[in-house]
């Protein structure tokens, strides 16, 4: 039986917070070594040429590649990512529509794990590639970050 949830359509799995709440991130799918973040796009998220700006894209990857690293099943404690490297590659443009990053745990230990994600636009377009590492923090109950 597969662990990873899938939030219904509109909804997330996670209420995002701080800058990915306002850049309006949603969590779509999450599971052991698994994050699908989208994001409907609105005039905010497009840069000077009108095309979707390289930090929402940036973002979207650090964000998703950080919760693929740190899925605990509801009820268990909260535990958080911290970035320690990312490297974005840029391949595509998009303009409107939503956008997918889905990420992939890839390998590490106890406190250092690495990710990577692609980003596709809804016609399937290739828009961005990243990868990183991540510090494991663990939190208490309330999600406090312990260590």
């Amino acid at each position: 039986m597969s662990q990873i949830q899938i939030a219904p359509e509109g909804e997330s799995i996670e209420d995002p917070i701080g800058f990915n709440k306002a850049l309006g991130f949603r969590m779509a799918e999450w599971g052991p070594g698994h994050a699908v973040m989208e994001i409907q796009l609105a005039d905010m998220h497009l840069n000077r040429a009108g095309v979707l700006h390289g930090g929402v894209l940036g973002t979207l990857i650090d964000a998703s590649c950080g919760f693929c690293g740190v899925w605990t099943a509801p009820g268990e404690p909260i535990v958080k990512a911290m970035t320690l490297t990312l490297t974005t590659n840029y391949l595509g443009q998009v303009r409107e529509g939503r956008v997918r990053c889905t990420a992939t745990r890839k390998g590490g230990g106890r406190k250092i794990f690495f990710a990577s994600a692609e980003v596709l636009s809804e016609d399937g377009t290739l828009l961005a590639m990243g990868e990183g590492s991540y510090r494991i923090r663990q939190s208490d109950p309330y999600g406090t970050p312990t260590s």
